[in-house]
Parts: C-alpha cells; sequence; structure tokens
C-alpha cells in the first residue's frame, strides 16, 4: 500500500515531458496560411497550395517541444505551454515572469533562509494574493487588499492561530522591505487579523501533577533523546524550538547554563541547566543538544511526536499540549512565589513590556535557585 501511494504521489508531481506541438491543426478542410496560400493540415505534415490550386511545398506540420504537466494543483491548469489546447488567458496571467512584488518574497526567504515546507507555504500564500487581487501592484494595496486572505482562509475553515501564521510570511517580507527603502506604502498585510474571540476557550492548560505521574510512567517508551527533551521542556519552561536551539554551553561561578531565545530580543535568556536534568546531559554540551538534520523544521516534528506522546499516556485534554510544560512551569515559579522579574528572566517575556529590562543583571546561580524549583 505505501509503495502504491508513493507511485500514485510521483504520478501527479509536475514534470517535463515532451509533445508534438502542431503549427496548423489538423483539418480535412483547406486553412488560410499567413501568406496568402491555402494550406492542408495533417497529423504529420502541411501541404501549401498557391491560387492556382497547384501544391507550391509540403513541410512537416509542427516538430517537438516540451510542456510542463501536472500544475494543476499549484497554477490551477493543465500545463504550461502558451501554444498548446486549452491554455487560458487567465492560466497565462498567472505564469508572468518574476516581477519586483516577487522579489520582495524572494528576498526575505533568502535573507532568513527559509527552506522546506514553510518556504513552499510562503509562495503559495503570495500566489493566493495575487490570484485574489488580481494582480493588483503591491503599491496600490491596502489592508483591504490583505483583508481577502483572511476571509478566503476563514472560508476555508481555519483557525485564527494557523491564517495568522501564514499571512505572518507575507507581513514579514513586506516589513523587511519597508526597513530596507523597496517600499514606501503602507503594509497591505500588518494588524488584519480579526480578534480570536473563541482563544480562551482554547487555552492552553498547565500539565497537573497527576498528568506528570502519567509522564514519568510512560517516559521509557520514547527514546533517549526525546525523553531528555521532555525532561528539559518540563523543568525549565523552555519553548521547544529554543531547545532546538541549545548548541553548547557556559558556566557561571561552577553553575552550567545554556543561552536561547533568538524568537526575539525580549526572549533571549541565559538558563541554568535544572538539577533535574543534569545527570542526564553529557558532561558538556559542546554541540546541538537535539539533532536539526532529520526535518526541515526538527521542533515542529518533535512537537508532533511528543503530543502523540501525551495521547499515549492517556492526557486526552486537547487543551493539555506539549506547550503546557511552560504554562507548568510558569504556575510552579509563581507557587514558590518566585519575583515576577526572575520568573520571566527565566521563561522569557512572550511580548515586550516596560518590565523588560528587568533580570538582565540576575546571575545564573540566582536563577538556578529558582529554576530547580520547577523540578519534573
Amino acid at each position: 500500500m505505501i509503495a502504491h501511494h508513493k507511485a500514485a504521489l510521483l504520478a501527479v508531481r509536475p514534470r517535463m515531458e515532451t509533445v508534438w506541438r502542431y503549427e496548423y491543426e489538423p483539418s480535412a478542410d483547406m486553412q488560410n496560411a499567413s501568406n496568402g496560400e491555402r494550406v492542408l493540415a495533417s497529423a504529420t505534415e502541411l501541404k501549401f497550395y498557391g491560387p492556382d490550386g497547384k501544391l507550391l511545398r509540403t513541410t512537416p506540420n509542427g516538430g517537438p517541444s516540451s510542456r510542463i504537466v501536472n500544475l494543476q494543483h499549484r497554477l490551477g491548469i493543465p500545463f504550461v505551454d502558451d501554444r498548446m489546447i486549452g491554455f487560458t488567458e487567465e492560466a497565462r496571467e498567472r505564469i508572468k515572469p518574476k516581477t519586483a512584488d516577487d522579489a520582495i518574497l524572494d528576498t526575505y526567504i533568502a535573507h532568513r533562509t527559509i527552506t522546506g515546507y514553510n518556504e513552499r507555504e510562503a509562495y503559495d500564500v503570495w500566489a493566493l494574493f495575487k490570484t485574489l487581487t488580481d494582480g493588483k501592484p503591491l503599491k496600490d494595496c491596502d489592508r483591504d487588499d490583505g483583508r481577502l486572505l483572511v476571509a478566503h482562509f476563514e472560508a476555508a475553515g481555519l483557525m485564527v492561530k494557523t491564517i495568522e501564521k501564514k499571512i505572518a510570511w507575507l507581513n514579514a517580507a513586506v516589513n523587511l522591505a519597508i526597513s530596507e527603502g523597496k517600499h514606501k506604502t503602507i503594509n497591505p498585510f500588518a494588524s488584519i487579523i480579526p480578534e480570536d474571540k473563541d482563544a480562551m476557550k482554547r487555552r492552553r492548560l498547565p500539565l497537573s501533577d497527576a498528568d506528570m505521574k502519567l509522564i514519568k510512567r510512560k517516559l521509557d517508551l520514547l527514546d533517549k533523546p526525546d525523553q531528555l527533551l521532555v525532561r528539559l521542556l518540563a523543568s525549565t519552561g523552555m519553548r521547544i524550538s529554543e531547545a532546538f536551539e541549545i548548541d553548547g554551553e557556559d558556566k557561571e561561578r561552577g553553575v552550567r547554563y545554556v543561552i536561547i531565545g533568538k524568537k526575539n530580543e525580549q526572549s533571549l535568556r541565559r538558563v541554568p541547566l535544572p538539577a533535574s536534568v543534569l545527570k542526564y546531559l553529557p558532561k558538556s554540551i559542546k554541540g546541538p543538544l537535539f539533532d536539526r538534520s532529520k526535518n526541515a523544521d526538527p521542533s515542529d516534528a518533535a512537537s508532533k511526536r511528543l503530543n502523540r506522546f501525551l495521547d499515549d499516556c492517556g492526557i486526552v485534554d486537547k487543551r493539555k499540549v506539549i506547550h503546557s510544560f511552560r504554562h507548568r512551569a510558569a504556575d510552579r515559579l509563581r507557587a514558590a512565589e518566585c519575583p515576577e522579574d526572575i520568573r520571566w528572566s527565566i521563561l522569557g517575556h512572550e511580548e515586550e513590556t516596560v518590565a523588560d529590562s528587568y533580570g538582565t543583571g540576575f546571575s545564573v546561580p540566582q536563577l538556578k535557585k529558582w529554576i530547580d524549583k520547577i523540578g519534573f
């Protein structure tokens, strides 16, 4: 079944194929040539006749050509060849050469080194936007044009957070172009996501002590790297993407720590390695702590694996996911009466606040005392 499925996937992938392109469509009737002659076209040859009906010459009817087929899913057309039957004006518009607007997204993709699924998603959303706006130049677009994307995704049943993620690629690309002086009008993708009124219903819940017992009981179902990842997330409250940033360690007054938080300026921080994790770590971290080579987005792949693990543990509340370790850590620090500025120095701020300057001066040993309150 897997082999059959792979064969089916390969069969519908876009590919080049060689075809015969007619100069004149084969017909039993005479056709008028551009030079006033009459031509009789068969599937293989053309016979040209003068006004007196005399045969002037015989030539092949066309020649070999190439076309890209199976573009229905990408461009909504069967193939790319503007002289082939079925190639519409609408389809021709979709494969115009790249413009300066296209270069804005190209520059952002290259600048951020975005690859794999995320790259494809960004280009797909951009292509959709151009279709919804009939190729309107970006300089003439406003937020109402951007909201066409929102309306399209809402009609498809996507959640607000998913819509936000998809549009974020275009929003960030235009912001980069603005900062570099390559786009001088408003960003049509900024501030267009409506408020998520149902967010409270889906609010992530912290994992309880009973949940942690289930996790510990089933932990050996995971391989060693994922066991370590679970222990690290639970005992530090770091985001799963931050765990995959770890590629070394430092020490301050004998206390081992890592630097994480490349998400934004307010999340950049030093995190002491908790006592509950130390014995499971190498004696010294001298490279990526977790393998990043197997997936284009290793943290996303790990998140999916570990969320399935939570299901296997019997934690079926959809509001309890891997990110719930972070909520648990925040709750345990509050319960231990950890000062807010130290708490956010450990966890990193979710958004920029006036307290962002707090915590920059806390020593690693001070933070270690509090992070050990989270535990596993």
